[in-house]
């Protein structure tokens, strides 16, 4: 169960993911998905809360949004953005601190930053795209290897990404060791 501490936390990390929101969307000319700075948000969320705590945050964004707040870049709200062209990037974001935290946990207390950095990048940048991928072909009926090369625009973005939020986290984590992954 969550300590009184990790609801601030959690709140904190969700009212980032929607501040990250007010960044306008950047449409890309060939998929119907734009490029976003709330996968930012989720990276941190991912690398500095964990498993546990980063899914309760991506839960509680994600219930805004089907409760119709219009918390997401692109001002969609509603049940219906999870089955939109976004659903399979949206499903990477939830299954990021799941995959990140459990890897993370077997890497243990003795792992390099930049190997946590890489393990951020496979599950932040690499999976999700390829599940927004896969969503695409399956949601939107675009051949896979269509989808696959869309989505391949978005790996720089997320690789500079991911490498801002190792930077990030380790200075927090440094000036606010309670944060790390609980």
């Amino acid at each position: 169960m969550f300590k009184r501490h990790d609801a601030a936390i959690i709140a904190l990390f969700v009212a980032l993911l929607i501040a990250l929101g007010f960044i306008p969307p950047l449409p890309v000319p060939f998929i119907p998905v734009p490029i976003v700075m709330q996968n930012l948000g989720v990276l941190l969320t991912a690398i500095l809360l964990g498993s546990k705590r980063g899914s309760a945050v991506i839960g509680l964004f994600f219930l805004l949004v089907i409760l119709g707040l219009p918390v997401l870049s692109s001002r969609t709200a509603g049940p219906a953005v999870f089955l939109g062209a976004s659903g399979g990037f949206l499903t990477g974001w939830v299954v990021t601190p799941v995959l990140y935290g459990t890897a993370d946990r077997l890497l243990g207390n003795h792992a390099h930053w930049w190997q946590r950095g890489i393990l951020l990048w496979l599950v932040g940048a690499v999976i999700v795209d390829f599940l927004g991928a896969l969503w695409l072909t399956v949601g939107l009926h675009m051949p896979f290897a269509s989808a696959l090369t869309a989505s391949l625009i978005f790996i720089p973005g997320d690789s500079l990404k991911t490498g801002l939020a190792v930077l990030v986290a380790q200075r927090i984590q440094a000036a606010v060791p309670q944060l790390k992954q609980g």
